[in-house]
């Protein structure tokens, strides 16, 4: 089988990192090579933009946060992404072009249109063969996120913009998902696994905090 390139989207609190831990772990009990990534943040250029991004002290305007956005991904596709793939591994990636439609689309009020350009610009055309999307009411989010960073702080009218894009796109995404993120981790999990193309396999499936 070929490599998979699968992406979790979502808010944050949505439980992105938790997956990317469990099916990390339900994959490669079976003998599948598996690399965990996410955006931004994943390579060291990434890092240092996922900090600046995300610093609730750096004021900026949307079209700033987009092309650093932006500028992160290219990194992130051609550094790790691809290579990934082109090793036989299969890719796990969090967030992905979806994220930038929702948050700086629906979110800040940029042209889709302009988004959707830059997106394919800076992946070369790379698209995930799944995209599963967990999904939370915006109210749980907040709750879940004591310590506010720059998107967090956001508020409730924003990230109800947010999730009502995300629904919205997901639908035209071809093999894209739509996951009840206040399941138990483990019962989250299941569900991806069993939409992905694995018969034959038994995964045991970890719980997760």
């Amino acid at each position: 089988m070929k490599p998979l390139f699968i992406v979790l989207e979502g808010p944050d609190a949505s439980g992105k990192s938790t997956q990317l831990r469990l099916l990390s772990q339900a994959l490669s009990a079976r003998g599948i090579p598996v690399l965990a990534t996410r955006e931004p943040g994943g390579t060291p250029l990434g890092q240092k933009l996922r900090e600046i991004l995300l610093d609730p002290k750096n004021r900026m305007r949307p079209l700033t946060e987009l092309l650093l956005l932006v500028a992160d991904r290219h990194e992130h596709v051609e550094e790790v992404i691809k290579p990934a793939l082109a090793r036989g591994q299969w890719v796990l990636c969090s967030r992905y072009t979806l994220s930038t439609l929702a948050y700086q689309g629906r979110g800040r009020g940029l042209p889709f249109g302009l988004i959707q350009e830059l997106n394919k610009l800076a992946t070369g055309g790379l698209e995930p063969d799944y995209v599963f999307l967990l999904d939370l009411p915006p109210q749980v989010a907040l709750e879940r996120t004591p310590l506010r960073d720059r998107f967090e702080g956001e508020g409730l009218s924003f990230f109800t913009q947010v999730r009502l894009a995300y629904l919205e796109f997901i639908r035209s995404v071809p093999h894209g998902y739509v996951i009840d993120a206040t399941l138990p981790p483990a019962q989250v999990t299941a569900e991806i696994l069993a939409r992905l193309p694995l018969s034959g396999y038994d995964f045991v499936v970890k719980e997760g905090k």
